[in-house]
């Protein structure tokens, strides 16, 4: 079957559960490839017309926003134990230096890490959960979490598909682009933050060692 003629027999609706779930499990601390979905989604969207990109945008959003929400209560309820967990479950995205790193983040800029932390792609799935942790008020993470949802899910759907209506006859190209910008983006983003992650680790092994009492030799 032509890719075209495959492309449209995709059912909408498959595309809209496909999104807002992905995105809200990796929202709810899952490891998943949410922006690279939703990005697929979007393309998908500029060039098959039985698609609508407001009803994808909605799901993207609303998958964003509910799934922090879960993530959130999820992190409340387990607390630290919960992070510990993760951490033998997960260790490449949920290791002791990521989860320093996060740390940082949250009490450097407080419930803004929650916003700038839906652009980042390792921050991600950790910012509901580790808000919840830390017992961040939930009016704070609310309007932090409604806030970033919209910008980052709403204005990824809005760009991509614009840029994927105006080149349309390119399709093909502009899909393949799309793509490895995506996926560029999130391994990018996802080696600075291990980068840092160590950093901070390293950083607070040297504090707890200097902190540490000094033996006394006998």
């Amino acid at each position: 079957m032509h890719i075209q003629h495959w492309l449209e027999s995709v059912p909408a609706i498959a595309v809209y559960l496909m999104v807002g779930g992905v995105i809200g499990l990796e929202s709810l601390g899952i490891p998943l490839p949410g922006e690279i979905v939703l990005v697929s989604a979007t393309l998908m969207a500029s060039s098959q017309d039985h698609i609508n990109p407001y009803v994808l945008g909605a799901c993207a959003v609303g998958g964003a926003i509910i799934g922090d929400s879960i993530g959130y209560l999820i992190g409340r309820k387990g607390g630290k134990p919960l992070l510990e967990w993760l951490g033998r479950k997960f260790p490449k995205h949920f290791g002791p230096h990521h989860v320093a790193t996060a740390e940082k983040a949250f009490t450097k800029w407080g419930m803004w890490a929650v916003f700038i932390g839906r652009f980042i792609a390792l921050l991600r799935i950790f910012a509901g959960p580790l808000a919840g942790v830390l017992k961040m008020p939930y009016w704070k993470f609310l309007i932090a979490n409604v806030l970033g949802g919209i910008c980052w899910a709403g204005g990824t759907v809005a760009l991509v598909y614009t840029v994927g209506k105006a080149a349309e006859k390119w399709m093909g190209q502009i899909s393949y682009i799309g793509l490895a910008v995506a996926a560029l983006f999130g391994v990018g983003s996802f080696v600075v933050m291990r980068i840092k992650a160590k950093k901070a680790a390293a950083e607070a092994e040297q504090q707890q060692a200097e902190s540490a009492p000094a033996t006394v030799a006998e």
